[in-house]
């Protein structure tokens, strides 16, 4: 499978949308600090989602989630997207207000106070599921029954 590096805004896309509400919450007032315009504000609606057989197989409408997109500009002209699974609109705006500032001149500091404790959360999480599952893993063998 052809795998192409990704962006540095392309990683904190992903980081801020696999972040929970707790998660943000900590950020919220240093996020909100400054003048901004909605541009969209948070709404929620409906998106489809596709699956592959296999991961690889001929592509099939699985069906739809809801899903929250919120678009934010700084007063310093930093446009910041939000596209969320789920309805918390909250959520929604603290992304894309955090995707503004990363575009900023602040941006080490967004990276280093925010993405980064974030993504090594989320890695954690997803370390910790992986070795849960584990555990409950069966292995299935097939026996055949010698024909005469």
């Amino acid at each position: 499978m052809h795998t192409r590096e990704r962006s540095p805004r392309q990683r904190w896309m992903a980081v801020l949308a696999r972040a929970s509400a707790a998660d943000l919450a900590p950020f919220e007032s240093d996020l909100r600090d400054c003048a901004y315009q909605l541009i969209r504000p948070a709404e929620i609606g409906m998106t489809l989602v596709r699956g592959r057989m296999g991961g690889t197989g001929a592509p099939f409408n699985l069906g739809e989630m809801s899903a929250t997109r919120c678009v934010v500009r700084l007063a310093d002209g930093s446009t910041g997207y939000s596209y969320r699974a789920g309805r918390d609109k909250r959520q929604a705006e603290l992304a894309a207000l955090a995707d503004a500032h990363l575009q900023g001149p602040q941006q080490s500091r967004w990276v280093n106070e925010l993405i980064e404790p974030l993504a090594a959360a989320q890695a954690r999480r997803a370390a910790q599921k992986a070795a849960e599952t584990a555990t409950t893993r069966v292995e299935f063998f097939t026996l055949l029954r010698g024909e005469d």
